[in-house]
């Protein structure tokens, strides 16, 4: 491992920031700052008809709202399915009776550690969602096929729902 030294320097709700040294491959040492995150998990939701269950929700990071799948930060000792159905449940109001991982991804590896776990999430029933006070959430259902379009127009701009559609869009063509 290449960490020699490390300092947290913020220690946060949902995330740490840390300044690291570590040892570069040509034996050089150097001080990075890193994000530390506990990992987060996704899900692209198919509801019976064959609709996908995207949410438009409100994000201070870019100042308004974002099209996206559902999603949220693992608790500790949490593993990523049992996040994801829970995050379901919180934000749509669905409870998935299969999960099936798609891929996992690194969000930004240039200065953040989290792993994201993105699921497709199928068989769903409704239950009532318990969204925190700070979430404001609509459900956009789409079809695939219109899903696809605003990809291709470049209206969905989120890094983990592009990776899911784009996932899930391979899978159909591999499955024709």
């Amino acid at each position: 491992m290449s960490l020699l030294k490390e300092e947290i320097v913020f220690n946060g709700k949902i995330l740490n920031l840390a300044l690291e040294t570590h040892s570069l491959p040509d034996g050089r040492e150097a001080r990075f700052e890193m994000i530390h995150h506990p990992g987060g998990a996704a899900a692209l939701p198919i509801d019976s008809d064959g609709r996908l269950l995207l949410i438009s929700q409100f994000r201070p990071a870019v100042c308004g709202n974002i099209l996206e799948i559902p999603a949220g930060r693992l608790e500790k000792g949490e593993d990523a399915d049992e996040c994801i159905a829970r995050e379901l449940q919180e934000e749509i109001g669905r409870k998935p009776a299969q999960l099936e991982l798609l891929c996992k991804i690194y969000s930004s590896v240039g200065f953040c550690r989290e792993m994201i776990y993105i699921y497709l999430a199928t068989e769903l029933t409704t239950t009532p969602t318990t969204r925190e006070d700070h979430e404001f959430i609509d459900l956009v259902p789409l079809t695939p096929e219109k899903a696809f379009e605003m990809i291709d127009a470049g209206e969905i701009i989120d890094a983990k729902t592009l990776i899911a559609l784009q996932a899930y869009r391979q899978k159909l063509i591999a499955n024709k």
